[in-house]
């Protein structure tokens, strides 16, 4: 597998919305479940959704569902999180992790860079 890379992160208003993408080059990027975590100033990684190889199962944590949708393109090799309704305790650094289907961060061997996401007025 190869480090994957997110991007689309940025300063949105309460209520607006972004669309976070993450890339992994790579023949089996198809072959692995893959997750979004974020982690704020002073606090844990906290897991946020997951997909599965596939696409076709996903689970949310309860304060980002509803809000939040999960997906990819495994034409691609790219995941995406989609982010409504957004609120300013939705600030922190968002990652994209590879490798599983999981909830717990400790389970994925492969993360990105991280990107910036601010929600402030």
């Amino acid at each position: 597998q190869v480090q994957p890379v997110e991007s689309g992160g940025g300063l949105v208003q309460p209520g607006g919305s972004l669309r976070l993408s993450c890339t992994a080059s790579g023949r089996t990027f198809s072959s692995y479940g893959m997750g979004w975590f974020r982690q704020a100033p002073g606090k844990e990684r906290e897991f946020l959704a997951i997909i599965s190889a596939s696409g076709a199962r996903t689970r949310y944590a309860d304060s980002v569902k509803g809000r939040f949708t999960i997906s990819r393109d495994n034409a691609k090799n790219t995941m995406y999180l989609q982010m409504n309704n957004l609120k300013p305790e939705d600030t922190a650094i968002y990652y994209c992790a590879s490798g599983g289907y999981s909830t717990n961060h400790f389970d994925y061997n492969y993360w990105g860079q991280g990107t910036q996401v601010t929600v402030s007025s």
